[in-house]
């Protein structure tokens, strides 16, 4: 996909922000841009195969929800890093995972019940890997999570 034509930046920008909270909330979208569900999914799947988005999903306070959120910076030798990013890529409470040209090389966002859960995931994460390097800096305040993105 090379351009994106009046009718995706629309879907885009409801999607963003104003996803519908429905039963079918992609039909809702449709009525509401003047689409077919189908036509909605389709769109959304061709974005999605086009590495225009990665993903659909909610964003939520994990604090408000009782969970707990560290970032991590691990240091994994080149030798280990495929394992080692899918070993994190497993775990449901991991957000975000990226790689960095720095001496830790993989940073990523991990969110569970509690710290201790997370820190016993870490560990192990840890042992299967043989990365013992995992720095865990755990959320103290929030200042922003969500971006919108001019389409």
């Amino acid at each position: 996909m090379s351009k994106l034509d009046a009718t995706d930046k629309a879907i885009l920008r409801a999607v963003q922000s104003n996803l519908p909270i429905d039963a079918r909330p992609f039909a809702k979208l449709g009525e509401q841009l003047g689409l077919s569900e189908d036509e909605v999914l389709e769109r959304l799947q061709a974005l999605k195969q086009s590495g225009v988005i990665r993903r659909i999903g909610g964003n939520f306070t994990s604090t408000a929800l009782g969970f707990s959120s560290t970032l991590c910076a691990a240091q994994v030798p080149e030798d280990k890093f495929e394992r080692f990013v899918a070993a994190v890529n497993a775990y449901h409470g991991v957000t975000h995972n990226y790689r960095r040209d720095h001496r830790y090389n993989v940073w990523f966002t991990f969110i569970a019940e509690s710290m201790d859960q997370i820190e016993a995931n870490l560990a192990q994460i840890a042992q299967d890997t043989g990365v013992p390097d995992i720095c865990s800096m755990p959320a103290v305040e929030m200042y922003k999570i969500k971006v919108d993105f001019p389409v």
